[in-house]
């Protein structure tokens, strides 16, 4: 087995846990009875809870975001040109 993790790993371990546990339980294929259960939400919201949980793990997938831990590129680094 690989020592190095792959992207998305990584970037499951960065979100807060009720989102990377329902992401990574909806994949394994568990009923989302039990997602629900365990995430602790009810059923009408775990759709809710998948959307939230890819937007958070698009972000911190984004190359110079700030939920990858990478500083924003700036444009000159200068001041900004007066009005």
């Amino acid at each position: 087995m690989s020592d190095e993790l792959s992207e998305r790993e990584c970037a499951l371990r960065r979100l807060p846990l009720p989102y990377s546990l329902a992401l990574r339980l909806r994949d394994s294929g568990v009923e989302p009875e039990l997602i629900c259960e365990y995430v602790g939400v009810d059923a009408a919201s775990l759709e809710s809870v998948y959307r939230m949980a890819e937007l958070k793990l698009a972000a911190v997938c984004e190359p110079g975001s700030a939920a990858n831990g990478e500083a924003p590129a700036s444009d000159s680094g200068g001041p900004a040109d007066p009005i």
